[in-house]
């Protein structure tokens, strides 16, 4: 009874103290802002609801790389023995094939998600204003995404992710020679090109051990060093505007709209599709474990049907077939100054595509989405066509 008594008399102490304690980080932290937030931040429900996931989703496979990358550091060696420890990682340390598939397949489906809420974002038209710099970081996001990827495929130095990463890599060594001679400058950008291409990137003459350690660095330590604050700042945009509603919404009074509370309505669905997430990745990760190929040999041939990963096929298959009909580096240049034209386009979308831009200029932003979607569909399925057709 007395204990009780003493309990309940030390409540409003307890109290006080929790409050002193919030005060105290408040001052410090600002949390009140983020609580303010928490509380009054709602996530519009309509049909179109699905799609908000994809961020989240997004956000929660990059989680995975980094605890997952934490563990692979602890006993990968970047350099000559990089084979040899990818090789000890995937056969001899207890789950060590399975920390490599989850991060080898928790980047794939990355990249998925981006694009799928990349594209969702477009034609839903939330880039208009006041969304401009949520589009223009998403999309540096995206672009430091690919690198990510692009990086970390030559790291376990076997033979696919060796030449794959070499023809990359002359791909770009090989586009100043699509100017002319006569053009002012022209000798001098090739040789800058190859200069800074084998002295800072590969380290080199050629992709070896050297190109792994400085591909390492960047994948580990100056990726991550801009794509974080990026993400802060894109999150960050994010909570101040709000999801935005698609355009046949738009003209819905905001008091009509349906929405939920963020938390902890729709935080405890992102939640369920964060678990759903992860048990898709346990399940890839247990039928099909990521495999390492023979070691590289750079005085080898190349092996036959030699392509990059997937989200690379379509820019590839570009090139490719652009190579194929110009002579020489042309088509390659031609087909890198569609790329570029293209991307400039995608990006400057907000600037065009304006509320008050009229019906025209909305329907040909949205009729420009579906032709890229299209173009990155059939590029990628006629890669992978040509490929196993040369594999033949």
């Amino acid at each position: 009874m007395n204990s009780s008594l003493s309990a309940a008399c030390n409540r409003p102490a307890l109290k006080e103290r929790a409050n002193q304690l919030y005060a105290w980080l408040d001052e410090r932290l600002a949390l009140g802002f983020f609580v303010e937030l928490a509380r009054h931040k709602t996530v519009p429900e309509h049909r179109y609801s699905f799609w908000y996931y994809w961020g989240g989703l997004t956000l929660f496979f990059f989680n995975v790389q980094i605890v997952t990358g934490i563990f692979l550091l602890m006993y990968y060696h970047p350099g000559d023995g990089a084979y040899d420890s990818v090789r000890v990682i995937t056969h001899e340390i207890a789950f060590g094939w399975l920390l490599r598939s989850f991060h080898a397949w928790s980047a794939n489906l990355m990249v998925m998600c981006l694009l799928l809420h990349m594209f969702s974002v477009f034609f839903m038209k939330a880039y208009r204003a006041p969304r401009e710099f949520g589009w223009w970081t998403g999309l540096g996001l995206a672009g430091l995404t690919m690198i990510f990827g692009f990086s970390g495929y030559l790291l376990p130095m076997d033979d696919l992710a060796f030449f794959a990463t070499k023809v990359g890599i002359e791909i770009q060594k090989a586009l100043p020679g699509a100017v002319p001679e006569w053009v002012p400058g022209a000798k001098l950008a090739q040789q800058l090109t190859n200069t800074l291409i084998d002295n800072l990137v590969q380290g080199g003459p050629t992709v070896s051990g050297l190109t792994v350690g400085r591909f390492f660095a960047l994948h580990i330590v100056i990726l991550p060093l801009i794509f974080l604050p990026l993400l802060t700042v894109h999150i960050l945009l994010i909570l101040r505007h709000g999801n935005a509603v698609p355009p046949s919404l738009e003209n819905v009074p905001v008091e009509q709209r349906k929405t939920i509370p963020f938390f902890p309505n729709f935080f405890i669905k992102d939640l369920g599709m964060w678990l759903i997430a992860f048990n898709v990745l346990l399940f890839l990760c247990a039928v099909a474990p990521w495999p390492l190929g023979p070691q590289a040999d750079p005085w080898a041939a190349a092996p036959d049907g030699i392509h990059p990963e997937w989200y690379f096929m379509s820019q590839y298959q570009l090139l490719k077939a652009l190579g194929g009909v110009l002579p020489g580096a042309v088509g390659e240049a031609a087909g890198a100054t569609l790329l570029g034209i293209g991307g400039l386009l995608w990006a400057l979308i907000p600037v065009y595509d304006t509320r008050g831009g009229g019906p025209i200029r909305a329907k040909t932003a949205t009729a420009f989405g579906w032709l890229v979607l299209a173009g990155l569909t059939f590029l990628t399925v006629w890669g992978y066509v040509s490929v196993m057709g040369a594999g033949k």
